[in-house]
């Protein structure tokens, strides 16, 4: 019996439409939007995979999947056979995300990055919440999700969606305001106007704007002044149903030296965040970045970034200049020896902020002669619970880490527990100065021994 007896195209077509609504948009474009359908015997279908990279990984995540799904749909084992072979292309399209259709002829705005747009934001299972926020208000602003507030650690796309929601309003709202701007330039364009004394200019400026992007208000924190026209700003713009997004490093209820009153406010629409991205997010991203750059990177390459830089896009983004350089400079194809021998540094270099929990862990720890057990355990008693309220104190004094990912680390605690915990600390401190002398001690020494690791 002839091979086109046996046509499994459909049922495989079928196959992938089903899988693909069970995983995320990153990880379906970084692996099964790569296989092609090549031919079909009886209870046999060859598919095509563009490297050996991509065939250990199809073989190790999916191929039982696959065949298993195969089975369900055509009623008959059906078994998978796979090829190494470059194609020109993935078997369907990319599709953009779904923005409103652009208007042509707009001309770029002042303040925004054009290159930040949604067309080349990745999406992931780290960021699909605060991307399809996004997406919704620059659809109607003002309307949806008022305020939007998107939190995030350093480098993983908060401002890049920000500007994405200004550059699509911009191009589908031309007759809209839209003001995009840093806290510390918003803090430092106040500060002038009052020194001038034209305040009015300033409230004139932010209060008429259709759309108000601000980027990382954690740095607004102990600028009293700035905070409370901000505080009047947002009351304005919001009775009159204007776009407000906000970015932050952390929950909005977490930011220490901010009046409740304010955050009650900022908070008060939606807020979402972006998590690191996983290996498929962030190889996804690194594809993008080489195909609209036109440079031949080897999968291989991006496998070698990916494994060895996972904290955020701009690092990853990083290593990639490097190597872009340095072909260029030298005139040489990047290759996996290249990659392995100008990175070598960049992988090896310590976190710009290497201060861990366990870290700290370890030096409380050691100075009060416990267990790193015990700072976790569920024990109460004096001489574990006041180690232990110091350690949960340090930490959030001294790193970034939210009140629900230090109570984790110290036994499952929840973040009500840390907040008490770092109160009645620094409460102490207040009436027991040698109490503050020994904590500032002990966080000279974890600073030392994070410079160590």
């Amino acid at each position: 019996m002839s091979d086109s007896v046996h046509d499994y195209s459909a049922v495989w077509h079928k196959t992938i439409a089903a899988l693909r609504r069970e995983i995320s948009d990153a990880e379906y474009m970084m692996w099964l939007n790569k296989l092609i359908y090549e031919n079909s015997a009886e209870g046999r279908i060859t598919v095509c995979v563009p490297s050996k990279l991509v065939l250990e990984e199809i073989s190790r995540r999916y191929s039982q999947t696959l065949e298993e799904r195969l089975q369900e749909l055509s009623g008959k084992k059906i078994s998978l056979e796979f090829i190494v072979r470059k194609h020109s292309g993935p078997q369907e399209k990319k599709e953009a995300p779904p923005v409103v259709e652009t208007k042509k002829g707009i001309t770029k705005h002042s303040q925004l990055n054009e290159r930040y747009t949604f067309e080349n934001f990745i999406i992931g299972e780290s960021n699909t919440f605060a991307a399809n926020a996004a997406i919704a208000v620059a659809k109607n602003p003002g309307k949806a999700y008022n305020p939007l507030l998107i939190y995030g650690g350093v480098g993983l796309g908060k401002t890049h969606l920000v500007q994405a929601i200004g550059n699509a309003i911009h191009k589908n709202f031309e007759e809209k305001k839209i003001i995009y701007v840093t806290a510390e330039s918003f803090t430092n364009e106040f500060v002038a106007h009052i020194r001038e004394n034209t305040p009015h200019r300033f409230t004139n400026k932010y209060r008429n704007a259709d759309v108000l992007l601000l980027d990382d208000i954690h740095f607004l924190q102990k600028t009293e002044r700035t905070l409370e026209e901000l505080f009047h700003t947002f009351n304005a713009l919001h009775q009159n149903n204007k776009a407000i997004v906000f970015t932050c490093d952390r929950p909005i209820a977490e930011l220490k030296y901010m009046e409740d009153r304010i955050k009650s406010r900022f908070g008060q629409g939606l807020t979402t965040n972006i998590q690191s991205p996983s290996y498929e997010t962030r190889f996804a991203i690194l594809k993008k970045k080489a195909d609209s750059l036109s440079l031949a990177i080897p999968d291989e390459v991006i496998d070698l970034i990916c494994n060895n830089i996972t904290t955020n896009v701009r690092a990853l983004e990083a290593a990639l200049s490097t190597l872009v350089g340095y072909a260029e400079l030298v005139s040489k194809k990047i290759t996996l020896e290249t990659a392995q021998a100008q990175l070598r540094d960049q992988f090896s270099a310590p976190q710009q902020n290497n201060v861990t929990i366990d870290i700290i862990k370890r030096t409380v720890a050691d100075y009060y002669g416990i267990s790193l057990g015990d700072l976790s355990a569920k024990k109460k008693t004096k001489a574990l619970s006041d180690p232990r309220q110091v350690a949960m104190y340090i930490t959030r004094e001294i790193t970034e880490y939210a009140l629900t990912e230090i109570g984790q680390e110290f036994g499952g605690r929840d973040h009500s527990t840390v907040l008490h915990a770092c109160d009645k600390i620094k409460n102490k401190m207040k009436t027991a100065p040698a109490l503050e002398s020994r904590i500032q001690s002990l966080i000279h020494q974890i600073k030392e021994n994070s410079v160590k690791a």
